[in-house]
């Protein structure tokens, strides 16, 4: 390694250590983001991301709080996003806001777990969310990189009323994924 590169490494690795040893909170870059999801609607995969919502990640005192606005999901597709968006789905007028605070977060083998409620459509229930983190220098700023992805039931959150309750045409499972860049607050 080129002795500029590796007095550019010793740096940033001293720069990543200081923030951990204070406690560093980390809060979203949302334009370098995106927290999407899939699931089955008719035996196809249908697709479709949050547009708006926060994070803050502590990882030395294991905090981590998301909350997203129900109301900026997309599909791609605007008779879908109506439907979900309504009473028998995400019910977005009834439940704006979805949670999750972690209330415990350990290391694993591949990274780290965040167990703690999710609050969806007013049911909470406790998740594990399991993700990667890692410090990186881009474009010469300091920023965290939380990644990964978890499967819910819809059905343990009420999201799916009515007809939709039954998995024949709306499959129950929904993969979440999450690529998210945070920066040191101030």
């Amino acid at each position: 390694m080129p002795a500029a590169r590796a007095t550019g490494a010793i740096a940033l690795l001293a720069a990543v250590s200081a923030h951990a040893a204070h406690g560093t909170t980390y809060i979203l870059l949302p334009a370098h983001s995106s927290l999407t999801y899939t699931f089955t609607q008719a035996g196809a995969a249908n697709h479709g991301r949050f547009n708006t919502f926060t994070v803050r990640f502590d990882p030395t005192a294991g905090r981590l709080t998301v909350a997203v606005d129900m109301r900026s999901f997309d599909t791609g597709d605007s008779q879908r996003n109506r439907i979900l968006g309504g009473k028998d789905f995400f019910d977005v007028a009834r439940y704006p806001q979805a949670r999750f605070t972690a209330s415990r977060l350990t290391r694993t083998a591949t990274g780290y777990r965040a167990v703690g409620p999710l609050t969806l459509r007013g049911v909470t229930r406790t998740v594990v969310v399991p993700f990667t983190w890692r410090i990186a220098d881009i474009d010469n700023r300091t920023v965290g990189l939380l990644t990964g992805r978890m499967t819910i039931r819809r059905l343990d959150f009420g999201i799916g009323q009515g007809q939709w309750r039954s998995t024949e045409w709306v499959g129950n499972a929904v993969t979440l994924r999450y690529a998210l860049q945070l920066v040191p607050s101030r």
